[in-house]
């Protein structure tokens, strides 16, 4: 089967994140900031609600897993003993003439066209580059003083293996789960909010006995491949892409991608890892105590294997954004649609009085603060009932709400529904039931 992006190019998806307010350039009054964007009022709910829905999945949904928040800076022996201070590095290119730098293998064939003279960029030898950011913590700027930002969540969550165990009534095998920023001092950054140097994570480690790792790897990838369907992505184009053996870190015995068919083609959206106990134990060995699990039925001790499913936050909102994304003409007429889920969509309902008089504002004001006590709602009075209805389309609220003259005879609404375009009339009095049957909210 011929499977097609949603969109033909990510320049559609540029244009109306400004123009509605999911995300815009950075500091862009200044002329913007390289692979930094800033969320706007759409994007910072949207991005709330995909965090909150994973965080319902994998730990407020099960009895196994506890949640963390673990500092960005840390201790700097921490990053040595994950392997990032000596290893986590890029080949760079730097070219001769114009001095553009490039990640090697990120270099398109045929070649980069040189700013300086419009010919092919020469390249020179390739050099290694860490891409942990550094910084110091104190007044004092030398080698005592310092630091990283943290390039992965992933390191505060073993380090803190024991504390959890010993506050907690955990039972192997189990999960700590966390949110949070992560920095990489990308050689390149691409794709929009793709790939860029300050992103945020939804990570969790999962600790299991060896020799079950392999089944609960199994268990993962399906449990993280129906979270992305479950909220409304097209299976079509989300896969599976198991990692060959000369692809593997030197510490993992499995590892598959949950790929999505972005614009630009098949790229990873989120990792799942059987990093076998290789973080445990280096822990150990860097900090001199011993992160073991002790069975208390028969007094043994070891060291728990780990699977690990890694998703960026800021990836999956794009994933989100661009799947729900539809240009369709209803009666003669075009309209752009985002079909976000119900659960993840930054507004959930928005309230109309048809016009502005005969009490029909004060009635839909008095709906709206009913229901944004619950979650986000809004009010809007401005236009045609037809433009504040293609506006609501086009950032992806699942319904709209009209009080007009009838509501006020006999206390009922119409309800619009976003995607099947259906036209119902409810009671005020069991408004709230009905929106959480049909939309779950």
């Amino acid at each position: 089967m011929d499977i097609k992006p949603a969109i033909s190019s990510l320049d559609t998806i540029v244009s109306l994140a400004k123009r509605r307010g999911f995300i815009f350039p950075s500091s862009e009054i200044y002329g913007g900031l390289s692979s930094c964007y800033d969320y706007g009022p759409l994007g910072a709910q949207l991005k709330r609600n995909i965090k909150d829905a994973w965080w319902r999945e994998m730990v407020q949904k099960r009895q196994n897993i506890v949640g963390l928040d673990a500092s960005i800076i840390m201790h700097p022996r921490v990053w040595e003993a994950s392997g990032h201070v000596a290893g986590f590095t890029d080949p760079l290119v730097e070219c001769k003439k114009c001095g553009a730098r490039l990640r090697q293998d990120h270099l398109p064939e045929g070649g980069v066209k040189c700013s300086k003279d419009g010919k092919l960029c020469e390249f020179g030898e390739p050099r290694m580059f860490n891409l942990m950011f550094r910084t110091h913590l104190g007044p004092l700027e030398d080698t005592s003083s310092l630091v990283y930002l943290r390039p992965e969540t992933a390191q505060g969550i073993f380090v803190n293996f024991g504390n959890v165990i010993d506050s907690t009534r955990v039972k192997l095998p189990f999960g700590i789960a966390q949110q949070g920023k992560s920095f990489r001092n990308e050689i390149t950054t691409r794709h929009f909010t793709f790939r860029t140097c300050e992103f945020e994570q939804m990570e969790m480690e999962f600790f299991c006995e060896p020799g079950t790792e392999l089944e609960w790897f199994e268990y993962w990838k399906t449990e993280r491949l129906n979270w992305f369907t479950n909220l409304g992505v097209t299976p079509e184009r989300l896969r599976l892409r198991p990692h060959a053996a000369d692809e593997l870190a030197h510490y993992s015995n499995a590892c598959v991608d949950v790929e999505y068919l972005f614009p630009n083609g098949w790229s990873e959206l989120e990792g799942i890892a059987s990093r076998t106990d290789y973080d445990l134990k280096k822990h150990s060995e860097y900090s001199g105590k011993k992160l073991l699990w002790k069975d208390q039925q028969t007094g043994a001790a070891f060291t728990p294997y780990v699977i690990e499913p890694a998703l960026g936050t800021d990836r999956a909102l794009l994933t989100f954004l661009i799947d729900a994304y539809k240009e369709e003409e209803i009666e003669g007429n075009p309209r752009t649609v985002l079909s976000f889920h119900p659960r993840i969509a930054p507004i959930k309902a928005a309230v109309f009085p048809l016009l502005k008089k005969d009490g029909q504002p004060e009635k839909a004001q008095e709906i709206f603060a009913t229901l944004s006590d619950r979650y986000q709602a809004v009010y809007d009075d401005s236009g045609s009932i037809g433009r504040r209805y293609r506006r609501q389309d086009e950032v992806g609220t699942p319904v709209c709400i009209t009080v007009d003259h009838q509501t006020m005879e006999d206390q009922t609404v119409t309800l619009r529904d976003r995607d099947s375009l259906e036209q119902v009339r409810v009671k005020i009095e069991a408004l709230s039931g009905t929106l959480f049957e049909k939309f779950g909210f």
